[in-house]
């Protein structure tokens, strides 16, 4: 049988079946019902952050964060290419201009000491990028932000349940979304939300989510329609429950993958952070000087009925519809098109068993 390069974490069928019950006499199965607020109730907690608000997926959370923001159009907004389309999509969705920065060779997460360098005065905010579960130099970014007058906004789609000297990653910027994809160390199916401590913002993103609809006679804003759904956030409930599991079990499999790959000439792992507290998101190499290139070991594994991704590749500055860009092309951004073309994210999901791992290792070595 063939080993996925993830693995969706799920309750038991039975536990599922009773958080759904209910939904069955109510028959409300959308439109901010008691699984949303429960679940949001339940987040608000875990990530200790004064609100947050659920969306039916992650991508569509990072457009109504930066959207509530309300940025000038043209404004430019510097993030990195080291990510998924969703990331930038979401800023040129909302009429904003991305200027791509470098990233860190050891962590992925953008090269802070690169950032003043592109700040003009038509920049607005910063978008950053918690990657793979690494963390970014918060404290640069916010004393940059400040220094300036910018807004941060981060993605923080890898980095749920990640606490950085004690504090949740959540917490940090003027905003932070996450997503809730079934890929995610946490999972609502899908899903995502934003989280925030500027209490007039409340009525905003609802606003935004659901028409802007204020009552049955009143529509104040003209918002679209993102709301998660009841059983989207039953899955999210149940799985909250087992979070701490999951990611011990995830744990278990990264340590191995360090004793058996750490140390190899050519094979470069990630840097285990200072003062930060890991998901265990993704297991990303690189692969560079290794007796193998990247493309050869993808390959290598394939053969072998076992899953890996190219993740983040391509860059985003180099995607058709950026070309035109004034700050698109990959020669820009050299550290995050090295890595691009030499890194590999390895199977990691809570269930991969041991002896898999073993057997990835095996192939990758062998």
């Amino acid at each position: 049988m063939g080993i996925l390069v993830t693995r969706s974490s799920m309750p038991s069928y039975e536990e599922y079946c009773e958080a759904i019950k209910d939904l069955w006499d109510s028959h409300w199965l959308t439109n901010m019902g008691a699984k949303h607020k429960e679940l949001q109730r339940v987040l608000e907690g875990y990530l200790d952050v004064p609100h947050v608000t659920l969306y039916t997926n992650g991508h569509l959370a990072l457009e109504n964060a930066i959207a509530a923001l309300n940025l000038p159009k043209g404004g430019e907004v510097i993030t990195t290419p080291f990510t998924f389309a969703s990331t930038t999509h979401a800023i040129v969705r909302n009429g904003l201009v991305p200027v791509f920065c470098d990233i860190k060779e050891d962590d992925y997460t953008i090269d802070t000491s690169k950032i003043e360098a592109l700040i003009t005065d038509q920049t607005v905010a910063i978008v950053p990028v918690h990657v793979y579960g690494n963390i970014c130099d918060v404290e640069e970014i916010g004393r940059i932000a400040n220094k300036y007058g910018l807004k941060v906004i981060y993605d923080a789609a890898h980095a749920f349940a990640v606490k950085y000297k004690g504090i949740s990653s959540a917490c940090f910027g003027d905003v932070s979304m996450f997503s809730f994809h079934a890929t995610k160390v946490f999972n609502t199916i899908e899903g995502g939300c934003v989280c925030f401590k500027n209490d007039s913002w409340v009525q905003l993103l609802n606003d935004q989510k659901n028409f802007g609809i204020h009552g049955p006679d009143e529509v104040a804003y003209v918002g679209g329609n993102a709301k998660m759904n009841e059983f989207q956030a039953a899955m999210g409930i149940c799985n909250m429950r087992h979070l701490d599991e999951e990611i011990a079990k995830r744990k278990i499999i990264v340590e191995r993958y360090r004793e058996r790959l750490g140390g190899k000439e050519g094979i470069i792992l990630s840097k285990i952070q200072k003062n930060v507290e890991s998901n265990y998101a993704y297991f990303p190499v690189v692969f560079d000087g290794y007796k193998y290139t990247r493309n050869e070991v993808f390959s290598r594994l394939a053969e072998q009925g076992i899953g890996a991704r190219k993740y983040f590749y391509p860059l985003t500055n180099s995607f058709e519809c950026y070309r035109n860009y004034p700050t698109a092309g990959t020669e820009k951004t050299p550290a995050a098109q090295h890595m691009a073309l030499r890194v590999l994210t390895l199977p990691l999901y809570a269930d991969l068993s041991l002896e898999d791992v073993d057997r990835i290792c095996d192939v990758i070595l062998g």
